[in-house]
């Protein structure tokens, strides 16, 4: 059997969240594929810029693109923006997320609703619009960026948790839905991977590794983009409503 060539030349992608980290790593894979790559970010312009470096750098193609996901007239105007642009949109991949840990009975109703808004709310506003464009092409790819959060309960991530866990059953539910009009949508779920956001519990990691990871290492987020890519191929046109792990057979 030959080997699965991705080539997505011709395509349109946004990331969002992807100055730094999963979303920077997905940008740059998505690109060497042969994708255009909208290199969303919220505040730091300096480092989706760097983004956009990197893959001119590898002769790719990409801009970057400020919006708030959590704000729906920014994502909105980003979406329609990219659609008069490029005249299409093939590819969503929603990985925008932030954290803001607190033991539950600390936790005031802004550090819950500001992780809700941006991870699972930001994730209902880039599909709603961009769904749009994809029905009438009747060809789309959403990919959604879950964590291992929704599975294993951890301390202080109670709204972390329960937005990623909404991110797994809308993944689900909205694949039911727009499957007939050619269109899939996965999440992925990643483990624990060496990324700024994950700072705080990589000062734990050697006792995770240790005990609970069977291959003994932390991941990087090049080992969660390959899997976007496929994804936002033609190889994966059959897999939709699937929520995939990567995180080393973390237990």
């Amino acid at each position: 059997m030959a080997a699965v060539q991705i080539d997505l030349s011709g395509k349109v992608a946004l990331v969002t969240g992807a100055s730094r980290g999963i979303g920077r790593a997905i940008a740059l894979a998505l690109s060497e594929a042969g994708a255009a790559v909208v290199v969303n970010y919220r505040d730091n312009r300096n480092q989706a810029d760097e983004t956009v470096a990197q893959v001119d750098r590898r002769g790719g193609a990409a801009i970057a693109w400020q919006a708030d996901v959590a704000n729906e007239d920014q994502v909105r105007q980003m979406i329609e923006g990219i659609s008069s642009r490029f005249n299409r949109l093939d590819i969503l991949v929603n990985n925008a997320g932030i954290i803001n840990d607190l033991l539950f009975l600390q936790m005031e109703k802004g550090d819950w609703n500001s992780v809700l808004q941006t991870n699972l709310f930001g994730t209902y506003h880039c599909c709603r619009t961009a769904l749009k464009g994809m029905v009438l092409r009747r060809w789309g790819r959403i990919i959604n960026l879950s964590s291992i959060a929704a599975f294993h309960g951890g301390r202080g991530q109670t709204n972390y948790a329960a937005s990623k866990g909404a991110i797994n059953a809308f993944t689900r539910s909205l694949a039911a839905e727009v499957g007939p009009k050619g269109i899939t949508v996965n999440a992925i779920a990643p483990g624990l991977i060496a990324t700024d956001m994950s700072r705080g519990v990589l000062s734990l990691s050697d006792n995770i590794v240790r005990e609970r990871i069977p291959l003994r290492r932390v991941g990087t987020a090049t080992d969660v983009a390959p899997l976007a890519v496929f994804l936002a191929s033609e190889a994966a046109a059959y897999i939709t409503g699937q929520v995939i792990h990567v995180d080393g057979g973390m237990s």
